[in-house]
């Protein structure tokens, strides 16, 4: 029988789940939170001045195009700089430009262009923190529960997704979007504060070497030596453009033409939140031998709502489709998380993320900002159907890298630039493999 004392000497949890990991899942559910509601809001905020879906387009590509600027340098500042600064002062620039945009909006008629510049500045706050955040989570765990830990860490993550877009959505619909916004820049705020107590007193004195080009360089030669690293980077960097465009520009008019507008809109994004979340339990369970082989078979479902909004499907089909998606997008997210923490080495893991992030982003400001003049050209059904075709032939294309196909886990990080050795494998445990 169990005793009071053995129950109180119990850890509350994980060896896994130190403080710098406990610290960072929680604040990454707040900002998820908050920031879900607001995209939702934004666009709504853009459609309710007067805008059209152009309008809708350079809004969003105005915050991704400073993240495309700035995202090498941020991914240098941060294997510099004590990477939990780095994620603070980001933070404060979020809620800042987020607080303002909320109080623009809600004192009315707010011009396209203050809606730009406010949007442009969370891009490049964003621009300095998905480098450092990376980087850190990456860092904050080790051994063969990293793959465990990163899906908990998504499952908490996309899980503040299902709250965060069913209720902006409902809230755009029931206040306005600009009380969404403000709650976006409170819950930065929060976020912030909380990762001010993070400690990188055990990450080793980086040296500076000679400069933040010789940076650069040195994280491009990691990055440029890995074909699996770059094969699907490249994939995502046309993915990523597509899918935002669906979603940032013909989602929310999609919503408003045929299925009721924000509120319904919301809901369908939850979805795809709860799919994530579903998929990241899923892969708490789950360690597929050739996860990039596994992750990336599990892109192919991310075609179907643009193939869905091209019909468009009901809310209930829509709903269903997003859910798949979610689930199967989740299991890529996870496998390529364990594939950086086991193949790249710690002091190089926020530049590696941060040529990750640019490749990943850096046509998403073209594709939304042509949104509007390709749906007036070619009609928002074909548009959207573009949108899936090219999603399914780049998620082929790169299933023709060896490596993307034959990279194995491992159960030790590499450390020092050095490989594991082949004795580390970790025998399959089901799935592909």
């Amino acid at each position: 029988m169990t005793s009071p004392a053995d129950l109180r000497r119990r850890p509350r949890r994980p060896a896994w789940a130190g403080r710098n990991y406990s610290l960072l899942t929680a604040a990454a559910f707040v900002t998820n939170l908050g920031s879900h509601g607001a995209l939702i809001a934004a666009a709504f905020a853009v459609l309710e001045a007067g805008g059209d879906g152009g309008d809708v387009g350079l809004v969003a590509a105005a915050r991704t195009l400073p993240l495309v600027l700035f995202l090498l340098i941020g991914g240098a500042v941060a294997d510099r700089l004590p990477r939990h600064r780095v994620m603070v002062a980001a933070n404060a620039l979020n809620c800042l430009s987020q607080g303002a945009f909320a109080v623009l909006v809600l004192a009315g008629e707010p011009q396209l262009w203050q809606m730009m510049l406010l949007t442009a500045l969370g891009g490049t706050g964003q621009a300095f923190f998905s480098p450092a955040a990376e980087g850190m989570l990456l860092s904050s765990v080790k051994g063969e529960q990293a793959s465990r830990a990163f899906a908990v860490f998504r499952m908490a993550m996309q899980g503040a997704a299902v709250g965060g877009a069913a209720l902006g959505g409902a809230m755009v619909a029931a206040i306005g979007p600009g009380w969404v916004l403000a709650a976006d820049a409170a819950a930065f705020a929060v976020a912030g504060a909380m990762r001010a107590f993070l400690d990188v007193s055990h990450v080793p004195q980086r040296t500076r070497g000679g400069g933040m080009l010789a940076d650069l360089r040195e994280g491009w030669r990691e990055f440029a030596g890995r074909p699996w690293l770059w094969g699907i980077v490249v994939q995502f960097s046309i993915a990523n453009a597509v899918v935002g465009a669906a979603d940032a520009v013909y989602g929310p008019l999609v919503a408003r033409d045929h299925l009721g507008g924000a509120g319904p809109w919301g809901v369908a994004l939850g979805f795809f939140g709860a799919g994530t979340v579903a998929g990241a339990l899923l892969m708490t369970r789950w360690k597929p031998r050739r996860l990039l082989l596994a992750g990336t078979l599990c892109v192919f479902p991310l075609a179907l709502p643009s193939a869905a909004l091209a019909v468009p499907v009901p809310i209930t089909v829509l709903c269903a489709v997003m859910f798949l998606t979610g689930v199967t997008l989740e299991v890529f997210g996870v496998s390529w998380m364990t594939a950086l923490h086991q193949e790249i080495p710690e002091d190089k893991l926020s530049r590696v993320a941060a040529y990750d992030w640019f490749g990943s982003v850096a046509l998403v400001p073209l594709a939304t900002a042509l949104a509007g003049p390709a749906e007036t050209a070619f009609g928002r059904a074909s548009a959207l159907w573009g949108c899936a075709v090219l999603v399914v032939v780049v998620t082929a294309a790169v299933l023709c890298v060896p490596d993307v196909r034959n990279l194995r886990r491992r159960t030790k990080q590499v450390t020092a630039g050095i490989r594991p050795s082949s004795a580390d494998a970790e025998s399959p445990v089901g799935g592909l493999g």
